[in-house]
């Protein structure tokens, strides 16, 4: 057996956890692979808002197993009160959970380091979500950091304390803010209780013995390809490999077991924070857009900037990836607007470029722009691709044409029902 991989393809928010939710069902186990509580996978369930910050978005179907795996930053305090908001809503977690023993720990002084530092950069900002991600993963790389696994051996007090009063030392070369560490120290150390009552697995294997026993296995990615620490919009983007390989660093997977590759992006862009952002729109429509799309940050509830669908951005994406099948989310958005634009190259230093340059967040780039007739309908009772406007088929048709991938679904709602899954014989079917 192989692993899937479902994973966004711009700067996150594309509506990856409802599309994990809807595949699930046909899955065993879903794993996530990096990213930590920065991240925020929406769903809407019966009518009911969820949003899920570190447990996988397979928790909500009852025969699935979720594994958080290795390539996570946990934050115990987190992760503990949104086990406490689905039990609350009735949702079984513990018997369906799984930690990776090697998934490093955000710890109170990761996030009092994140904040003193982002606050140091002033104008130079990159938007960071103040989660404590990034200093984690550099406790990580520089082989120091605490790892779930670390919380059943003697010895956790005393590394916990070395780590602690490093970080305190780093903080000290930064200008003062606000932070009760002795309060949030407090809550972080209660919640360990919590994280103790988590089956703890070696994921690498646990996985590696599921496929050998013929169970299907999804990996979920949190943020967007465009945030990838290595190929996304640097500096401004995350600290971990948001992109496909991504799993095989993130979960012990051998690149010969990844399948299927799901890739999700919205019918139109969207970012929150700084970084570069070429279709971005300061007019009535990217404010249309804002208001429609609901566009605030799940994690953060920032307004999220707003701008058309970038295609140089997304072909650059699948190329990255390796998308098998695209999912076009939020099409429904646009539904009330008379013409749509998507964004077909860039032009900068004179010349007209199709490639994503190395120094976009330094440079003026003036996206060339399709224009397509909008729909000017709901969608709402379309229950099939060929029910749809042919406006709107004519952009989807578009869409992969230019990226050479199918459309196979196309979600025309928050609610999980609000999903038209398409059936792809050749390119342009």
């Amino acid at each position: 057996m192989q692993v899937d991989v479902l994973l966004g393809l711009q700067w996150g928010d594309e509506g990856k956890g409802k599309i994990v939710d809807v595949l699930a069902s046909q899955y065993q186990i879903v794993a996530r692979f990096q990213g930590g509580p920065n991240a925020g996978h929406t769903l809407v369930i019966n009518g009911k808002k969820f949003v899920l910050h570190t447990i996988p978005s397979g928790i909500f179907r009852e025969h699935l197993i979720n594994l958080i795996g290795n390539g996570v930053v946990l934050d115990p305090t987190t992760l503990e009160k949104e086990i406490a908001q689905l039990t609350t809503a009735g949702v079984s977690v513990l018997d369906r959970l799984l930690l990776s023993r090697k998934a490093h720990l955000i710890l109170p002084t990761h996030r009092y380091l994140d904040a003193a530092s982002e606050s140091a950069k002033g104008s130079s900002k990159i938007g960071s979500t103040l989660k404590g991600i990034g200093p984690t993963y550099m406790d990580k790389t520089g082989r120091n950091g605490i790892r779930t696994g670390d919380i059943h051996l003697s010895g956790f007090d005393q590394r916990y304390a070395a780590l602690k009063k490093k970080h305190l030392h780093l903080i000290s070369l930064y200008p003062e803010i606000e932070f009760n560490l002795e309060e949030e120290e407090e809550r972080w150390m209660a919640s360990l209780d919590a994280l103790r009552q988590i089956p703890q697995v070696d994921g690498e294997y646990y996985l590696h013995d599921a496929l050998l026993a013929g169970k299907r296995v999804l990996a979920e990615g949190a943020q967007g390809s465009l945030l990838d620490i290595d190929f996304g919009t640097y500096p401004f983007v995350t600290s971990s490999n948001t992109i496909t390989a991504g799993v095989c660093t993130g979960l012990g997977i051998a690149p010969q077991r990844i399948g299927e590759v799901y890739g999700v992006t919205k019918a139109y862009c969207t970012r929150v924070g700084s970084g570069p952002f070429p279709t971005e729109l300061h007019d009535e429509s990217g404010e249309f857009l804002r208001k429609a799309g609901h566009e605030f940050g799940s994690t953060t509830g920032r307004p999220r900037r707003c701008g058309w669908v970038d295609l140089p951005l997304l072909k650059y994406s699948i190329m990255l990836n390796g998308v098998t099948q695209l999912v076009v989310t939020k099409i429904d958005v646009m539904n009330a607007m008379a013409e749509i634009q998507a964004a077909v190259a860039y032009r900068y230093d004179g010349k007209r470029h199709t490639n994503v340059p190395y120094d976009l967040n330094l440079i003026s780039v003036d996206p060339e722009l399709h224009s397509f007739a909008g729909w000017e309908q709901d969608l709402a009772d379309c229950q099939t691709y060929d029910d749809l406007p042919a406006p709107c088929q004519s952009f989807l048709r578009y869409l992969e044409e230019f990226l050479h991938v199918p459309v196979t679904m196309v979600s025309t709602g928050p609610e999980r029902e609000s999903l038209i899954e398409r059936k792809v014989t050749t390119l342009t079917a």
